[in-house]
C-alpha cells in the first residue's frame, strides 16, 4: 500500500473521451477481425450507452485496422449505416490518419459527390462514381472535427469528466489535473462534484493570458465539489517530436523542409510570458508553464527571476511542465529560483529512439527529462503522463523514470535514472508539494487524508526491469474504495504494454501534428511537409491548444481548431 498517486500533469476531461468510445482494436487487444465484428462492437456499445449517445449526438469508435479485417478493406458508409442512421457514426483508423463516416455523418459535414478534395486530404469515392464512400483521409476528416464533436454539449462533456476520473482512478490516482481548463469545464466539474458524482480531487489550471480575470476570481486552496482552480497555465513552445519545441541550437536531423539552423517555434510572445508572471506574482497565484526546448526554459527562468525580484516568492511555486531539453546550468537556475520541475520521463520509452536518431542526436538525448540532475542536487520533482497523449499509466511513468528503456530496449541517459523509492516520491509527496497540498496528501501519516493505492507488488523490492508488470489492484479515496481491479481489467491493462500505443492518443497526435503545421509560415506548409509531419512520432506540444479547443467545441462555445 502506498499513498494515492498525485497527477503531476494531465488532462482528465479529454481523457474521458477515450473511455466513452467503442474499442475497434483487432485481436488480441480487441475483438474486431471483420466488418461484421466491427458492426457488432458498435451495436453493443450503442446498447450500453443509449443516454450518452442521445446527449452527445454522435457514436465514436477508435482503432480499427483494415489490414487486420477479414475483408482487407475499410468499412464504408453503408457498413456504418447498419449501426445507426439517426446519429453520425465515426470509425477512426488505428493510425488516426483515416476515418469513416456513415451517411448521416457525411450529411453533417456537408460532403457530397460535388465536394472537391481538400488540400492534403482525400474524400474516397465509390467505384465508378463521385459519391463519397464514407472513407476520409487526412485533412478530409481533420477539418470536420468541429462539426462532428460540436453536438456533444454540456451533458455529454459531463459524462467525459466522469469517465476520465474512472480511468485515472484505475491507475491509482486520487488527485487528477485538468491542466489547461476553461471556465465552462471548471463550472461543470464543480456542479458534478456537488451532486456527489466526482470521486477523486481534480486540480484545474486556466489559461494565464486570456483567463486572468476568471482565475483571480476563482483561485482557491479549498475544494468545492472535489475541484478547485489552482492557478494559471502558460505555453511557451511546442513539441520535440514535431520539431516545434523552441531550442537554443538547431535540430539534429529534422524531418521536413526546414531552413538552415532551424530551432523550433516560440508559441507565446516573450512579453506575454513576462506580463503573465508579473501578474501571477503580484496576486499570489501559481502558474504552470509548458516549456520543452532550452530557449523556452530560458524565457521561463527570466520571467520568474524578474517577477521574484519585484514581488518575492509566491505561496505555491511556479512549475515547469515537461522541460525535456534542459541544460545543466538551467537546472541550477531552476533549483535556485524554486521553480518546481514536472518532468516527462515516459518519453524515454515512447519516443527516446526518435529523439536519439532524429530530433536532438545521441549526445543531447542522454539528458532528456533530466531527473538525475535534480536528484543529485537534492531537489524535488514530479513525473507525469500528460494523458490522454499517453495512457495515464502510473506504472509506465514509474518504470520509465527508473529504467529509461526505449521501445528498442536501449537506455536513454543511464545517469538520469533514479531509484524506485525516489521515483515513487515523484508520484506522491513531491507532486503534492507541487500543487501546495503536501500537508494533506502524498505520504501515509496521521492527520493526512486517507488516499491510498494498493499494488500487486512492492516496487522497491523487485527487479526494476519488471516494474512495468506491476498493476494497480485497488484505489482508495478518503478511506473509501473507488476502484478494485477485476481479472478482466488487469488483463486489459497488461495488453496496453505491448507497445501498440493507444488509438485515441494517435488520434490526438495526428490532430496536434496538423494543428502544429498550420501554425508554421505558409511557405513551409508543403504537401511533403504535411505528410512528413503527420507521420512523425508526435505529441502535439502536449496537445494543449488543440485540447482546449476541443473542450470549447464540445461545450458548444465555438472555435476553430486550425486544422485546415
Amino acid at each position: 500500500m502506498l499513498p494515492g498517486f498525485v497527477d503531476g500533469h494531465g488532462h482528465v476531461t479529454i481523457g474521458g473521451l477515450q473511455g466513452l468510445s467503442a474499442s475497434l482494436l483487432p485481436p488480441p487487444d480487441g475483438m474486431v477481425a471483420s466488418i461484421a465484428d466491427l458492426q457488432k462492437v458498435f451495436q453493443e456499445y450503442v446498447a450500453a450507452n443509449t443516454d450518452l449517445i442521445k446527449d452527445a449526438k454522435i457514436i465514436v469508435g477508435f482503432g480499427y485496422d483494415n489490414a487486420q479485417l477479414k475483408e482487407l478493406r475499410h468499412p464504408t458508409k453503408e457498413d456504418l449505416d447498419a449501426v445507426s442512421t439517426e446519429y453520425p457514426v465515426l470509425a477512426i483508423h488505428q493510425s488516426g490518419h483515416i476515418a469513416v463516416l456513415n451517411s448521416r455523418g457525411l450529411e453533417v459535414v456537408g460532403y457530397s459527390a460535388s465536394t472537391p478534395n481538400p488540400t492534403g486530404g482525400v474524400i474516397v469515392r465509390m467505384p465508378g462514381s463521385q459519391e463519397p464512400s464514407g472513407v476520409l483521409e487526412e485533412t478530409a476528416w481533420f477539418g470536420q472535427v468541429v462539426k462532428l464533436l460540436g453536438g456533444i454539449g454540456p451533458t455529454g462533456v459531463a459524462a467525459l469528466v466522469k469517465a476520465g476520473q474512472e480511468e485515472w482512478a484505475s491507475f491509482g490516482y486520487t488527485t487528477a489535473q485538468e491542466a489547461r481548463s476553461i471556465p465552462g469545464i471548471y463550472k461543470l466539474t464543480q456542479e458534478l462534484g456537488q451532486k456527489g458524482e466526482i470521486k477523486i480531487d481534480i486540480v484545474q489550471y486556466i489559461d494565464a493570458v486570456d483567463g486572468k480575470d476568471f482565475t483571480k476570481a476563482n483561485v482557491s486552496r479549498d475544494y468545492v465539489g472535489r475541484t478547485r482552480v489552482a492557478g494559471g497555465k502558460l505555453v511557451i513552445d511546442g513539441t520535440p517530436q514535431g520539431f516545434t519545441a523552441w531550442r537554443d541550437k538547431p535540430y539534429y536531423k529534422p524531418v521536413g523542409d526546414y531552413p538552415p539552423g532551424y530551432k523550433g517555434v516560440q508559441d507565446s510572445s516573450s512579453q506575454d510570458i513576462i506580463d503573465a508572471y508579473d501578474w501571477a506574482y503580484a496576486n499570489g497565484i501559481q502558474v504552470i508553464t509548458h516549456a520543452n526546448g532550452e530557449a523556452a526554459t530560458d524565457l521561463l527562468i527570466a520571467a520568474v527571476r524578474a517577477a521574484q525580484q519585484k514581488h518575492g516568492k509566491p505561496p505555491v511555486p511556479p512549475a515547469l511542465i515537461h522541460g525535456q531539453f534542459e541544460r545543466e546550468d538551467q537546472v541550477d537556475s531552476i533549483v535556485e529560483l524554486g521553480i518546481f520541475p514536472s518532468l516527462f520521463p515516459m518519453h524515454t520509452f515512447y519516443w527516446g529512439d526518435w529523439y536519439r536518431d532524429t530530433v536532438i542526436g545521441p549526445v543531447d538525448a542522454e539528458n532528456i527529462s533530466p531527473t538525475g540532475w535534480y536528484h543529485t542536487r537534492g531537489a524535488m520533482f514530479s513525473t507525469h503522463h500528460d494523458a490522454p497523449v499517453t495512457y495515464p499509466n502510473s506504472m509506465r511513468v514509474l518504470a520509465a523514470t527508473v529504467t529509461r528503456r526505449t521501445r528498442s530496449n536501449d537506455i536513454i541517459g543511464p545517469n538520469q535514472r533514479v531509484p524506485a523509492d525516489v521515483a515513487l516520491k515523484a508520484m506522491t509527496l513531491w507532486p503534492a508539494y507541487q500543487i501546495g497540498e503536501e500537508k494533506d496528501k502524498g505520504s501515509i501519516e496521521v492527520g493526512k487524508i486517507a488516499d491510498f493505492v494498493i499494488l500487486t507488488e512492492d516496487p522497491t523490492a523487485i527487479d526494476p526491469e519488471t516494474l512495468i508488470d506491476v498493476k494497480v489492484a485497488e484505489t482508495i479515496k478518503e478511506g473509501v474504495s473507488i476502484y478494485a481491479a477485476t481479472p478482466e481489467q488487469l488483463k486489459k491493462k497488461a495488453s496496453l504494454e505491448k507497445g501498440l500505443g493507444s488509438p485515441f492518443s494517435d488520434f490526438l497526435a495526428v490532430l496536434a501534428a496538423q494543428r502544429d503545421m498550420m501554425q508554421l509560415p505558409p511557405e513551409q506548409r508543403s504537401a511533403e511537409k504535411r505528410k512528413q509531419l503527420a507521420h512523425a512520432p508526435h505529441e502535439g506540444g502536449c496537445a494543449c491548444g488543440m485540447m482546449i479547443d476541443l473542450q470549447r467545441v464540445m461545450l458548444g462555445e465555438g472555435t476553430s481548431l486550425g486544422l485546415v
